[in-house]
């Protein structure tokens, strides 16, 4: 199979709630009004609790409680609550294809560390709507999920990680190309705005093509995520590309305060999304 298939079979089997959609249109829609979006989201209790966890989470670290759907709307934005859904869409996904092929205490943390990682560096590198990036950095791997389900040899292979090999590259030994393509194929059929689909598609090629800082950032933020999950096999002066850092404008200091920060966060939102290891 390739990329595309292998989304087509994640696609078959698990879709993009309406909810999701119905907000986008409202966002495309200039007449529409916080009601709208508030009416949208409540008539689903549980999505109602978990984006309220979200909301007042670690991920915005808001001073207050927000204690309803239109209050979040109201401080934090249309973009911000249609992004805290596809965490919440997140959460609900990666237990729809968890199995027993991989390690996925590894792969939870890891797709959360990356997140809170991508988050704190667009912060400091200026970027705007930074949600954006969060929601990246936590769907970026999860093609993985998708090969574990489908061809669980092949996944078993990518668990065999080496000091002289990068994931990414036995994946592409393996596949033909990596779990980040799947991922972009799925988002791509899920109508996910191209803002977040195109760092998800692009950071792998980080250091070979011209690209914009959301590309850059992903791209570090998942070799932070490397080095916390294999300390032992990716030290990381080995791991992190210094003239990344310099393109993007970010210190040593920043990476280091980025990696603290995701670690001492990551079993929050890991609570809030219910993950369970197994």
């Amino acid at each position: 199979m390739n990329a595309q298939q292998y989304a087509e079979q994640a696609n078959g089997s698990f879709a993009l709630p309406d909810a999701c959609f119905k907000v986008k249109a409202l966002m495309e829609d200039e007449t529409s009004v916080i009601e709208d979006f508030a009416n949208v989201i409540s008539v689903d209790p549980s999505m109602t609790s978990r984006l309220l966890k979200i909301a007042n989470s670690a991920i915005y670290s808001f001073s207050g409680e927000i204690s309803t759907i239109s209050r979040a709307i109201t401080i934090i934005g249309t973009q911000a609550i249609y992004n805290m859904m596809l965490v919440d869409v997140a959460a609900s996904a990666f237990k729809h294809f968890e199995n027993q092929v991989i390690d996925l205490k590894r792969f939870w943390r890891s797709s959360v560390y990356c997140a809170l990682v991508s988050k704190n560096l667009a912060v400091k590198a200026g970027i705007r709507d930074i949600e954006r990036l969060f929601v990246a950095g936590l769907l970026q791997n999860f093609g993985e999920l998708i090969v574990a389900k489908e061809t669980p040899d092949i996944a078993k292979q990518c668990e065999q990680y080496t000091a002289e090999q990068l994931p990414w590259s036995i994946q592409q030994q393996a596949l033909g190309f990596t779990y980040t393509d799947i991922t972009a194929e799925l988002l791509s059929m899920w109508q996910i705005p191209e803002k977040i689909i195109l760092p998800v598609r692009h950071f792998n090629q980080a250091q070979d093509i011209q690209i914009n800082k959301d590309v850059k950032v992903l791209y570090l933020a998942s070799r932070l995520a490397l080095v916390d999950s294999h300390p032992e096999l990716y030290p990381y002066d080995d791991t992190v590309d210094e003239k990344m850092c310099q393109a993007l404008g970010v210190t040593n200091d920043d990476l280091n305060q980025a990696a603290e920060y995701a670690a001492n966060e990551a079993q929050e939102i890991l609570n809030i999304m219910n993950a369970k290891f197994f």
